[in-house]
């Protein structure tokens, strides 16, 4: 059953990174692509994978030597959830700083300035999700070393 745990840890780290790594080559690039967003979404399917996993093994019999394990497994789903509401809080932050009410105000903008909105909104969102994947790395490394 440890193999298990540790298998699904190292599953999370590597998927987290590998969409950090991305996001965040996209995000200094400024590239307004989808593929860091299906890796982040991936990442995050696998932390659910995860979580739902170490339940199983709970349920199972697993002891880890170290009770951390739980909230290690747990913590990513938590992350990222989390990550969600605050990129949702990103944009308004980039309307505020930009002396902009709404969605509506925008459209109303020149098309360049339009574009201009949109590019920073998404690259906040951008950077909030890879911040969470590396964070879910590191969670991912601990609940490998406590199982």
């Amino acid at each position: 059953m440890t193999t298990a745990a540790q298998a699904l840890a190292i599953a999370v780290a590597v998927t987290s990174l590998i969409a950090g790594i991305v996001g965040a080559i996209y995000w200094w690039l400024v590239l307004p692509e989808r593929l860091p967003w299906l890796l982040i979404r991936g990442a995050q399917i696998v932390a659910g994978i995860q979580a739902l996993g170490a339940l199983a093994l709970g349920i199972a019999g697993l002891r880890p030597d170290d009770q951390l394990y739980w909230l290690y497994a747990a913590l990513p789903v938590a992350i990222g959830f989390f990550a969600e509401q605050i990129k949702l809080v990103s944009a308004q932050s980039v309307l505020d700083a930009r002396g902009l009410a709404d969605g509506q105000a925008v459209g109303k903008l020149p098309a360049d300035r339009q574009q201009s909105v949109i590019t920073a909104i998404l690259r906040r969102e951008l950077g909030v999700v890879v911040i969470a994947a590396f964070v879910c790395v590191f969670l991912a490394l601990r609940a490998y070393t406590t199982v």
